[in-house]
């Protein structure tokens, strides 16, 4: 399910300025990986990272003996 892709319809010129981005740099491969990129940061599609508990306590002693808590 996870790989199932579906269309998204963008005014030509909006395709165009895409297009032109996605040929002057090496970032991209094509404007479909350009716009799920955008979409991704848009939305907030990004793992985060997560601590566990210890981890979580070493980082409040570090920001303590630094004076920020």
């Amino acid at each position: 399910m996870a790989d199932d892709k579906i269309c998204v319809q963008v005014p030509k010129p909006l395709y165009d300025k895409a297009k032109e981005l996605v040929d002057s740099t090496d970032e991209f491969s094509s404007v479909d990986e350009l716009v799920e990129f955008l979409l991704r940061e848009a939305l907030g599609d990004r793992e985060e990272e997560t601590y566990t508990k210890e981890e979580e306590e070493e980082i409040k002693e570090r920001l303590r003996s630094l004076g920020y808590i």
